[in-house]
């Protein structure tokens, strides 16, 4: 069975059941940033990650399929993925990426696949 871009999987439940503002993001090879803002609503479960000071002024939506796993004692959410893979995602600027057609989301999905498993 497929797994959903945006629904978190299994080994991340934690993240449908707590709040994870503010945690930090680790991928496969270190650290990105915190968590600015989530959502575990079914369908459309995504993190908003602030990357600063790594790539200052910055935020990057990530969808919950890329998440891995949420450590609670650390407050550490682990993407499937790599610093310079969320270096090269779309940008996310709110405001301008909440536009009706759903263009931005499909910008992500289209990225995010490509190493989405």
């Amino acid at each position: 069975m497929t797994r959903d871009v945006w629904t978190y999987a299994e080994t991340a439940t934690h993240a449908t059941q707590v709040d994870v503002t503010g945690y930090k993001v680790e991928c496969s090879d270190g650290g990105i940033g915190k968590v600015d803002r989530h959502s575990s609503e079914v369908g459309s479960s995504h993190l908003v990650v602030d990357t600063g000071p790594w790539i200052i002024g910055r935020q990057v939506v990530i969808p919950g399929g890329v998440v891995t796993a949420v450590d609670l004692a650390t407050k550490t959410v682990h993407v499937n993925c790599t610093r310079e893979q969320i270096k090269n995602a779309p940008e996310f600027v709110p405001g301008q990426n909440d536009d009706e057609t759903g263009r931005h989301k499909m910008k992500l999905v289209d990225y995010y696949l490509a190493f989405f498993h």
